[in-house]
């Protein structure tokens, strides 16, 4: 059982005091770092495990809690919320309920999570435009728009009130990735018609949690392509036979969860949960906005900063003075969450060769 926080909402100050990253550590879009309370809460469950102490129905709690608290996180119901362990075969649900030749709209250089399911069914019509565009290319012939709040690759943020106005003057459905945004920003699932989250990076939670919520109307419009047992409406009555009996709600959605990292993901959910995420954006933005004018660059307002590096020199540059980024799409990638501070700014512009005090 995770300990309970006190805090109605615990500052940057108070959310950072409870991860130890190694310094430089800038890769929180590539996976978040296990907080305290979620290595505390990992190690429990694995001794417990050991000794014979965990077994399958002793997780439905820990399952049932950390729906509760992602539906918290993003403002709906727990009902809305089902759980698997990878974004693509959640988001198969949908691809799978879509009429052959339907058009699904994304942006230029999406994560393919988001993108394959739709071309994998082999029956619909998958469009591409740029992310500024994506609104300006919803048409009538859109069945689906389907797209990443925060783009992975650049930090890039959509314009979230564009796309819905556009979607709903078509009737296109929505379905939003938050999984750069979960954690980092304020998010209400509410706003769109589906969404899907990977846990493990702002989140900070274990790999193999993940999430996907659906509007209650639509719930019998999509295919549950991967039930199994736990997506019975009784799971435990759900184990043999040939009756089929899905939940009604979007558990039919569910997949067998991965229990040992549920047992870290409600630990790490219950911080974020209780986090002042508006003050988590600025702070982190910020320092986005620090490293881009020690770039050079015009600030962005983003917590992922990426540039051009084509030959990887740069990546190798930070690399080798123990800054932990990434390289994707052709350019060097920084992410800044909440353990990060102005120091690890003005490293980044160390290592480039860049002045520290250009970016104050």
């Amino acid at each position: 059982m995770v300990p309970v926080l006190t805090a109605d909402r615990l500052t940057v100050a108070e959310l950072a005091a409870h991860f130890h990253p190694v310094p430089g550590y800038l890769a929180a879009a590539s996976s978040g770092v296990a907080a305290d309370l979620t290595l505390a809460a990992l190690r429990a469950d694995q001794e417990a495990w050991s000794q014979g102490r965990r077994g399958p129905a002793d997780y439905d709690q820990v399952v049932s809690r950390t729906r509760r608290l992602y539906a918290e996180l993003v403002g709906v119901p727990d009902s809305w919320v089902a759980i698997g362990s990878t974004t693509s075969a959640l988001v198969a649900n949908l691809a799978a309920g879509l009429p052959a030749g339907a058009e699904v709209l994304v942006p230029e250089e999406e994560f393919t999570s988001i993108v394959y399911p739709f071309l994998a069914s082999g029956q619909l019509q998958v469009r591409s435009a740029p992310l500024n565009q994506l609104a300006a290319a919803i048409g009538p012939q859109t069945a689906v728009v389907a797209f990443s709040v925060v783009q992975s690759a650049t930090g890039e943020l959509a314009d979230l009130a564009a796309i819905r106005e556009a979607a709903g003057r078509v009737g296109a459905l929505t379905l939003a990735d938050l999984t750069q945004a979960a954690g980092l920003l304020p998010v209400a699932a509410t706003g769109f018609d589906l969404t899907v989250c990977h846990a493990y990076k702002w989140l900070c939670a274990p790999r193999g949690v993940a999430f996907l919520t659906v509007r209650p109307d639509l719930i019998e419009r999509l295919t549950p392509v991967s039930a199994g047992w736990y997506a019975g409406d009784d799971p435990w009555a759900s184990c043999y036979g040939t009756d089929f009996a899905p939940a009604r709600t979007a558990r039919r959605f569910d997949t067998s969860p991965a229990w040992q990292a549920f047992a870290g993901a409600e630990a790490a959910l219950s911080l974020f949960v209780r986090a002042d995420l508006e003050e988590v954006w600025r702070h982190c933005s910020g320092l986005g906005d620090r490293l881009c004018r020690g770039l050079g660059l015009e600030p962005r307002h983003q917590a992922i900063v990426s540039w051009p590096d084509p030959e990887g020199c740069q990546l190798a540059a930070l690399t080798a003075a123990g800054i932990q980024a990434s390289g994707r799409a052709g350019r060097v990638r920084v992410a800044f969450a909440v353990w990060n501070t102005t120091a690890d700014v003005d490293a980044v512009l160390a290592a480039v060769g860049r002045p520290a005090d250009i970016a104050r």
